[in-house]
This record gives C-alpha cells, structure tokens and sequence, in this order.
C-alpha cells in the first residue's frame, strides 16, 4: 500500500511540475478535467451522478471554465442564477423524484469544486503566476507534512476528534507554521523573479500561512462530507489516494486562498 501511494504520489508530482509549469490551454484543460470528475465523485456520493441534476451541474462547470478562459468572469453571476433556475425547474417539473438535498448539492458542487479549483489556474496566469502558482501546494502539501510531523511529536489536544480523530492542536498549529516557513524560503530563492510583489517574503509568508489555516478547514469539510454518507473515499481514480476529491480537498481552499491574498497583498 505505502509504495502504491508513493509511486501515485510521485507521478502526481511529476505531472503537476510539468502542467502547471506549462500553464495556459495545458493547465486550463486538466483544471476543467480534475473539476469535472471531482464533480463527479461529490454527485456519487449523493447518488446522482447520472441524473438530471447531476448533468446540469457538468453542463455548468463547464460554462463556467468557458467564462474563465475567455476572461468573461463579469458573466459569472448570470451563470449561477441561470443554473438555479434551472434546477429549481427540473425540481419542479420532475417532482417528487429529485429530493431537495440532492438539488441543493447540484448547485453547491459547482462553486465547491469547479469555482474554487478553478483559482489554480487563475493564480497561474496572474503576473508573476509562474512563481506564485507553486505557493498553493507548498501551503497544502507543505502544511499536511508539517502538521503531521508536529502532530506525532507533540500532539496531545484533539483538533476535531469526531472527524480526524489523529489531528491534533499542535499539528494544526505546527502546519501553519511549517507552510509559512515554506513561504519565507521560496520566496527567498525566487522573490527577485517576482517582478509584481512589493515585499516577497512578506507577502509569500503570509499568503501561505493564511492558505495554510483554510487548508485543514477544507481538509476536515471533505471528511465531514464522507461521514455523513458513510463513504471512505470519494473514489479510486488515484492508487493509494483515493479520488480526486481526496487527493485535493485542502487545494481547493487553498488556490482561491493564495489568490486573494496575494491580490490584496502584491
């Protein structure tokens, strides 16, 4: 089991360098991809993948990444409120088939995992994105490396022992701190390519801590997810991971994170 998740996880690193390092149609192709199928797996879930809801929601996923590729994010909230009306027909039309759960997750899907995933891509084509794009996986791999180490060294309160019973206070602490060292480091070999950002280190320190915080919110959200519905994995796309939503559960809090801190601090 350990060398399948390592051998998983390092074609996952490989891929990563190599498509997110490309950016452009590259990145905004397996963005649109890995959203879609997360999508997916969260409809599984709600037993309603291959229905109706179900297929609207991937309709809208997929009319939002339009918006995004052709810069037309001013169109964004037309397309949400279109998509509620046309659940709520479908609910409508349809009823009793559909129960109101299951048209209420059709639309939180979209913003939970399309919209949010969708900053990966949107951090990578800011300026300097080519740089900052990589803080998002150092504050959520960074911080789950970092928490787990301090958790099993120092870990001695519950963070949320329903949930994650093996999460502790100190982890969660020690991973904010971890991903913000990371932060300061990264930014210290490669804060004079950021042509757009004032003070690097600052700024890349404290994106990554905040990111950091969200991260283990979203981690523990998609635990949460499972245990209501009495599911271990999402899905077994990945060997030794799970699905997608169980690979990058704490990335999608952290690219619209890393985003928007760094719009406001650059």
């Amino acid at each position: 089991m350990f060398a399948t998740r390592l051998i998983s996880g390092i074609i996952l690193v490989a891929l990563a360098l190599l498509i997110v390092g490309s950016g452009g149609l590259w990145l905004f192709a397996a963005s649109a991809g890995i959203s879609c199928v997360g999508l997916f797996e969260l409809y599984r879930v709600m037993k309603m993948e291959d229905k109706l809801p179900g297929v609207a929601g991937y309709g809208a996923a997929l009319a939002y990444y339009g918006l995004v590729w052709f810069n037309q994010e001013k169109f964004i909230m037309l397309v949400a409120v279109s998509f509620l009306m046309l659940l709520m027909t479908i609910y409508v039309v349809t009823f009793p088939k559909y129960g109101t759960e299951q048209i209420t997750v059709a639309f939180f899907g979209i913003f939970y995992v399309a919209v949010m995933f969708s900053y990966l891509y949107q951090t990578r084509m800011m300026a300097d994105g080519a740089y900052l794009v990589w803080l998002i996986f150092l504050s959520s791999w960074g911080c789950d490396t970092c928490a787990y180490c301090v958790g099993m060294l120092f870990g001695k309160h519950k963070l949320a022992p329903v949930l994650s019973p093996k999460k502790s206070i100190e982890g969660a602490v020690g991973g904010v701190i971890g991903a913000a060292f990371l932060g300061f480091l990264y930014a210290l070999f490669f804060g004079s390519h950021m042509n757009e950002v004032a003070n690097p280190r600052l700024a890349c320190s404290i994106a990554c801590g905040i990111a950091a915080v969200i991260s283990q919110i979203g981690d523990l959200a998609a635990s949460a997810i499972k245990r209501n519905h009495q599911v271990k994995d999402y899905g077994h796309l990945i060997p030794g991971h799970g699905g997608v939503l169980d690979r990058f559960d704490s990335m999608l809090f952290t690219a619209p994170a890393i985003y928007f801190a760094l719009t406001f601090l650059r």
